[in-house]
């Protein structure tokens, strides 16, 4: 499954078939909330977000198992004169994370499990924003399989560890005029602050 998901991804940025340069609404929302330090992108594809947080000031790790869409995050980064650290990694394989995050996003990357294990990884008071296609009857633009998306109170459930700052579930009209099921939370490290 895992070389079939690399192969489907790069094969899109390597087509230019999915690329958006604008980070997501969610991020741009809360990020000056967010004090800065590490920060993690989580399937971060072609960049942008990871982008976003280090013009915030944040000092970026993101990861994707896309070759093709690091290589575009990259050039990216660098013409713009920002050092990210970029990961090529599947996370069907075990990852040793860092836990000193201030900031963790994952968005559109449907692992539950994974999520979960993200709140650890968070400094004292530091951010998750998870932002996932949701199920619904409606007609939606979107993943067609139910295997990328969540079910309601899935996402709230799989960051219950944390302070929830902000959940809902939505269905809205995007940019393009598109109806999107969206599941979105922000939520915050109850670890204690020491010092």
């Amino acid at each position: 499954m895992s070389q079939q998901d690399r192969s489907k991804w790069n094969k899109r940025y390597a087509e230019d078939s999915y690329s958006k340069a604008n980070p997501i609404t969610l991020l741009e929302d809360w990020i000056e909330e967010i004090p800065t330090g590490k920060a993690l992108d989580v399937a971060c594809g072609a960049g942008r977000n990871a982008i976003f947080m280090a013009q915030a000031g944040f000092q970026v790790d993101a990861i994707d198992i896309s070759t093709e869409g690091l290589n575009k995050a990259r050039l990216s980064a660098s013409s713009q004169g920002f050092d990210i650290n970029w990961i090529e990694h599947d996370f069907d394989q075990d990852y040793d994370f860092e836990t000193d995050y201030k900031l963790i996003i994952v968005l559109c990357y449907v692992n539950l499990p994974l999520i979960s294990r993200l709140c650890e990884c968070l400094a004292p008071g530091g951010y998750l924003l998870c932002e996932e296609h949701l199920v619904t009857e409606r007609e939606v633009t979107g993943p067609t399989s139910s295997s990328y998306r969540v079910a309601s109170g899935q996402l709230r459930d799989a960051v219950s560890g944390l302070s929830i700052l902000m959940y809902q579930e939505s269905l809205e009209t995007n940019d393009e005029g598109e109806q999107v099921a969206s599941a979105r939370v922000v939520a915050r490290s109850n670890k204690c602050l020491l010092g």
